[in-house]
């Protein structure tokens, strides 16, 4: 069985784990109404994508 000779210390262990971060998700303005979108996404407010409609919005 595999055992560590060595503990690893706090540094090095932080370290490895410096790109386990949760990162801000991308958001563009929407064009059409104004609200936050995710970008390259048809908008969920107004169903506008590049300046067409894309979707019908539910009433």
């Amino acid at each position: 069985m595999a055992v560590p000779k060595k503990k690893t210390s706090k540094a090095r262990r932080d370290k490895r784990r410096t790109h386990d971060v949760a990162k801000m998700p991308a958001i563009s303005i929407c064009s059409h109404c104004g609200e936050p979108t995710r970008p390259h996404h048809v908008c969920e407010k107004c169903g506008y994508y590049d300046g067409k409609l894309v979707k019908a919005k539910k009433e």
